[in-house]
């Protein structure tokens, strides 16, 4: 299949069984699964690229590296099986137990009384979140909590932490959303660790080995460049008209983010509760960046994660695979990310590197290769990593709401019951929603003319 064909506007679209509309994770694995149980599946996807918030790039070395979704966890199972099946390298992040802490030209002890004060505090936020009685804290943001914390060092390092880790603007989320989505993603240890937690692991071969061998199984039913206006329904079924013209379908499974299906004109209109989740949750910002070395030289000066608090903040990651080349992963987000935009390429990688440049070496201002994605200026993605709550409302809440309208049924990392806003989840959800779809689709036809749910 040709990633980047655009069919002629006029093109009329043969009918399906199931549209899917959008071709992440998600909904390539949804339409695989239903392909796999003999139902006619076609995928609908807004983009000349598949992967939605996943994207895999090749550098000038030959290697592959992520601007997307990236990490494996020690216990998503789902996305260890599928790298597996698909024949994906999977290799352990090479880290220390401290990342280190740039302030300026100084580093920042980890038993200094900032360090200190930030442990005391991550560990409150931690209980916070195992409480379950946050609801009382919906309307008041982390921004207002945050400057009440004493230090600025203290304050900024939490607030890169906070932006990294959720690319919310922290003055548009509460402290209810922020709780519940660490008991979601199962405690904040597991969030911010390597080793044993949320980012344990990588593909030599990138996500895009994932994403490129579940459309292999798909073929010419994935359509790219196929942006869906207006999902209507009637007793006959669902109809969605396309830049390319109209698909008419049994059932639809829609699966990019709410802000996305806002976009999306549904006739009837969706009942209250999905028109609320559409309105009350946007996208972070966030800007990614790779940096590529001919070996990762850092790791000689025992260095191989930073925080760096300075403007704008930043976290970085050496995911470099085995063997080389040096992989410097960047990643910069809410209000500083957005700051960026404002640069051009060369403007954006020295503020990037300049500050590193004093703790590694001068030659971390020289890559070989760049490669850089800014999210929230993405018009078919809308930002990442995951739909966020506004304050005040609960819609937005991990995980959302997927009870099916009719003959329309949801999916995306949002709605997974584990691992929700992780590439895991988005499989998961696509495991559910062909499950579901196919049980409906069962109930409808005669006895011993069904379709197995797998």
């Amino acid at each position: 299949m040709d990633s980047r064909q655009t069919p002629e506007p006029s093109q009329s679209i043969a009918t399906a069984t199931v549209a899917v509309v959008g071709a992440g994770l998600s909904g390539l694995t949804a339409a695989r699964e239903l392909a796999r149980a003999g139902v006619d599946v076609v995928v609908l996807e807004a983009a000349d690229r598949l992967g939605g918030r996943a994207m895999t790039e090749t550098t000038v070395l030959g290697s592959r590296v992520d601007l997307g979704g990236q990490w494996i966890g020690h216990d998503h199972h789902r996305i260890i099986e599928l790298a597996e099946e698909l024949g994906a390298e999977r290799f352990r992040m090479h880290t220390r137990p401290l990342p280190v802490l740039i302030s300026g030209s100084r580093r920042i002890r980890p038993v200094s009384p900032s360090m200190v004060l930030t442990a005391f505090i991550v560990a409150g936020v931690e209980l916070l979140s195992r409480c379950r009685v946050t609801q009382r804290w919906n309307a008041t943001t982390v921004a207002s909590w945050l400057r009440r914390v004493p230090g600025h060092t203290t304050r900024r390092l939490l607030e890169v932490i906070g932006l990294v880790s959720w690319t919310a603007d922290l003055d548009r989320f509460s402290i209810h959303a922020m709780a519940s989505t660490i008991r979601q993603q199962g405690g904040l240890k597991a969030m911010l660790s390597t080793s044993g937690g949320a980012q344990e692991s990588l593909l030599t071969q990138g996500i895009g080995a994932l994403v490129d061998g579940l459309a292999r199984d798909l073929g010419p039913r994935v359509r790219l460049s196929h942006r869906v206006t207006t999902i209507a329904r009637s007793q006959s079924g669902v109809t969605l008209d396309t830049d390319a013209g109209v698909v008419r379908a049994a059932k639809v499974i829609v699966t990019v983010p709410p802000p996305s299906a806002a976009r999306i004109t549904f006739d009837p209109q969706l009942p209250g509760h999905r028109v609320a989740l559409s309105r009350n949750t946007y996208m972070g910002s966030v800007y990614k960046a790779i940096a590529i070395y001919e070996r990762p030289f850092w790791r000689e000066r025992n260095h191989s994660e930073f925080i760096i608090l300075d403007n704008p903040g930043r976290a970085v990651f050496d995911t470099s695979p085995p063997g080389g080349p040096g992989h410097l992963c960047v990643l910069v987000a809410g209000p500083d990310a957005r700051e960026l935009d404002a640069f051009d390429e060369p403007a954006r990688r020295d503020a990037i590197l300049s500050a590193l440049s004093r703790h590694i070496g001068p030659e971390i201002l020289e890559p070989v290769d760049w490669h850089e994605k800014s999210w929230h200026l993405d018009e078919n993605v809308g930002g990442g990593y995951v739909a966020l709550p506004c304050p005040g409302t609960t819609e937005g809440l991990l995980p959302v709401a997927s009870t099916p309208v009719g003959d329309i049924h949801w999916a995306g990392t949002e709605t997974a019951s584990h691992h929700p806003g992780y590439l895991d989840g988005a499989i998961e959800s696509g495991i559910r929603v062909a499950n579901e779809v196919i049980e409906a689709l069962s109930a409808r036809r005669p006895a011993g003319n069904r379709v197995a749910a797998r």
